[in-house]
């Protein structure tokens, strides 16, 4: 069932208000990985919570303790749970999001202030840090609310909310909630939830709406080399010790190959390769090999075969070098510091678990290491990993996501699996034994994590219809 006409002109005569109110959300540098902006991140909370009560829904902040970061002592922040309407005779939905993001600043090549939002006129691109991931997306279900409170109009279905503030750094203690929210049965705060959506991913281009059904999970290394006890001269200590960059660039190299075939034994092993009914799925998808070059911004992708460039992103498991740390400086140059630390992800493709794939890493880099006779020491630290997800796209939640798609967007929308990781997934199909969707706003250039990154206004507009109408659909569908 469309949504009221009402509810679709409201959203259009409000563009300015609901990107002035985007703009206050980033203007709020809640970097959850930062223990500087720690206090940014609950002040986004706070603001968010505020927000959803001024729309009449009935909230809950949940601490959820403290946890050691970078060596301080940090309370973590909370998690924001929501509740309007508790008519039995409606569907509920459960909706999640984040309202932390990734740092950003100017220097890291970044056109604009990365925590002022920038319209522009020209282009109708919203630019700041987490207008797309995933502060927008949020924002949109903000004004959803908003547009049936003014209208007096009634929800079609009953919503149940949880917005955290530490995905971007691991999602610590959200898992432990939800699963104890759970096991409280009738007395729980998830109780009669029927299917769980979530906007926290973006179209596979930039022409056409998707939905998504699978994530890849992930699975985190920290590899430290240590040598000396103080910072050496290159002119002095060159080609008389172990240098710990040297360790550490050939122990990279042991682990990915330029092709991203991953050389770590027995992990691509575990994935069996795509029948030709299932590469055909991959063939059908409104996807070109300009399209990943256009979001990479430069013609690197690994094939000119769409179909392999796009199961390279949805089916098959990826090793990713993220960063080094330490060395020199531009103050220090020509000096080789006591640490070099590089962190990778490993994304992970059912039948891989973090459980399986992190003692053959682990064994292997130590494996790699030890044939380097090297006098220097490694630490190998993997952090919580996070399961592949993969949902069932002939329920009804998709049913009335499509229908909700096709009335907005006028186009049937591709079904996607997606290359990133969300974790909490997983955790709600599980625990609470109920379908989850991936409903994506923003658009597949829109550079989350990366410089620049920007939501387009008609994203953010024809998207906020978007979620509204999925909420009628969802009630029109009998069960």
């Amino acid at each position: 069932m469309p949504a009221p006409s009402q509810f679709i002109s409201y959203v259009d005569t409000h563009v300015d208000s609901f990107i002035q109110r985007l703009g206050e959300a980033v203007a709020i540098p809640s970097i959850s990985a930062s223990g500087v902006h720690r206090k940014d991140v609950f002040k986004m909370g706070s603001w968010l919570q505020h927000q959803l009560n001024a729309l009449g829904v009935q909230t809950k902040s949940i601490d959820l303790g403290r946890h050691v970061m970078d060596g301080q002592d940090l309370p973590l922040p909370p998690v924001i749970l929501g509740k309007i309407g508790n008519d039995s005779k409606k569907k509920t939905v459960l909706i999640y999001g984040h309202y932390d993001v990734q740092p950003a600043e100017k220097s890291d090549g970044w056109d604009t202030e990365p925590f002022t939002l920038v319209v522009e006129k020209e282009t109708g691109r919203l630019i700041g840090r987490g207008s797309t991931d995933d502060k927008g997306p949020i924002l949109g279900w903000l004004n959803v609310l908003e547009a049936h409170q003014k209208l007096g109009l009634e929800l079609p279905v009953n919503l149940c909310f949880c917005f955290e503030g530490m995905e971007e750094s691991g999602s610590q203690g959200l898992d432990e909630l939800i699963i104890s929210e759970a096991a409280k049965g009738n007395d729980g705060w998830f109780v009669g939830v029927d299917c769980v959506c979530i906007s926290d991913n973006y179209w596979l281009n930039t022409r056409t709406p998707c939905i998504t059904y699978g994530l890849r999970g992930i699975a985190y290394f920290k590899l430290t080399v240590s040598g000396p006890t103080r910072d050496l001269h290159s002119g002095a200590f060159g080609r008389t010790v172990h240098e710990p960059m040297t360790d550490l660039i050939l122990l990279m190299s042991k682990l990915v190959a330029p092709d991203g075939t991953i050389l770590v034994p027995g992990v691509d092993d575990m994935v069996s390769a795509a029948s030709a009914e299932e590469r055909s799925i991959y063939d059908a998808l409104d996807y070109d090999i300009k399209d990943i070059e256009e979001a990479a911004g430069a013609r690197i992708a690994l094939s000119s075969d769409k179909a392999t460039v796009l199961m390279g992103r949805m089916r098959s498991p990826s090793l990713s070098l993220h960063n080094i740390e330490g060395g020199a400086s531009a103050k220090t140059w020509g000096m080789q510091r006591v640490l070099f630390t590089s962190t990778g992800f490993h994304r992970l493709v059912p039948p891989q678990t973090p459980e399986k794939v992190e003692p053959l890493v682990i064994s292997y880099l130590q494996s790699e290491f030890a044939k380097l006779n090297s006098k220097n020491k490694l630490n190998i630290e993997d952090a919580r990993g996070g399961l592949p997800w993969v949902s069932d796209y002939k329920h009804w939640n998709y049913e009335a996501a499509i229908k909700a798609t096709e009335a907005v967007y006028k186009v049937k929308p591709d079904l996607t699996r997606e290359g990133g990781s969300i974790p909490v997934t997983l955790t709600f199909a599980e625990s609470l034994g109920v379908n989850v969707l991936l409903l994506p706003m923003g658009r597949g250039d829109d550079g989350a994590h990366s410089t620049n990154e920007k939501l387009d206004k008609s994203n953010f507009i024809e998207g906020t219809k978007l979620l509204g109408t999925y909420l009628y659909e969802v009630d029109a569908i009998s069960v």
